[in-house]
């Protein structure tokens, strides 16, 4: 018998082993890819992103009534958004919009209905003094990297004490240059 044993022992693992075998369920095969599509993929509801530099200094918030990812352009959809900026040297800039589309890179972004972006006055890199310049308008097309705005419906930009009206606008934050297309209007004060 103690011959017979461990042969004995040995079967009864192996039928043991073969019944667990037949019972587990058979591994799920891989499922083909979803296709992307425009449908959200998640959404955000009142909600409020902030972003800090290394040293942990404010850089950026937004605040929105509702946000939603579209993975198939890989842009966000933002509904009553708010946007503050900190540039270097403090400048402030703050963008509102009904609503705003933001690249996924966020290096562009389209603000919708009563679009409007301010940087407030403050001094530039070399000093030099920096009036509070303001843009109106119903679509604003902002780009961060180089810095450019852009608008082909009437626009309006008030710098200072000066007031412009225009048909179109094409920006250059970096150069502070500004195209006015169509028929412009300009009230200057006096130096």
């Amino acid at each position: 018998m103690s011959i017979y044993l461990p042969v004995l022992l040995m079967g009864l693992i192996a039928l043991a082993s073969y019944w667990l075998l037949r019972a587990t369920p058979e591994a799920a095969l891989p499922t083909p890819d979803r296709p992307v599509t425009h449908e959200p993929d998640y959404f955000m509801r009142r909600f409020s992103v902030k972003v800090f530099d290394a040293d942990g200094v404010l850089k950026s918030e937004i605040h929105g009534a509702e946000a939603r990812h579209h993975p198939d352009t890989d842009t966000v959809e933002i509904d009553q958004a708010r946007i503050r900026s900190l540039q270097a040297g403090g400048l402030l800039t703050t963008a509102t919009a009904q609503r705003v589309i933001s690249n996924g890179a966020q290096t562009e972004f389209v603000l919708e209905g009563d679009a409007v972006v301010v940087r407030e006055a403050g001094r530039n890199a070399d000093g030099s003094v920096l009036p509070r310049l303001e843009f109106r308008g119903e679509l604003l097309h902002v780009f961060t990297q180089p810095q450019r705005l852009l608008s082909d419906r009437p626009v309006t930009v008030v710098r200072g004490n000066d007031r412009i009206n225009a048909d179109s606008l094409d920006y250059q934050g970096d150069d502070r240059v500004a195209l006015f297309k169509g028929r412009v209007k300009a009230w200057l004060s006096p130096r």
